[in-house]
């Protein structure tokens, strides 16, 4: 998933989509422990894909925050 197409979605549906991940990372991991998994790179991809949700996320707290702490 590109970071733009992250972008693109409201915060809810990047928790959504976070959630999502999580799942299914998990149900990857499972699958390589029990040597079913067809595809190891996915793992790879779904890890990243969760990194670039939680940096999204963070940016946007981030933001939120920053005006309020601008009256100095």
């Amino acid at each position: 998933m590109k970071p733009s197409e992250i972008r693109a979605l409201s915060d809810a549906e990047l928790e959504a989509k976070l959630k999502d991940l999580k799942q299914e990372l998990f149900h990857l991991r499972f699958q390589l422990a029990t040597a079913q998994l067809e595809n190891p790179m996915r793992i790879r991809q779904v890890r990243k894909d969760i990194a670039r949700v939680h940096t999204i996320l963070h940016e946007r707290r981030g933001q939120a925050a920053r005006p309020a702490a601008g009256g100095r």
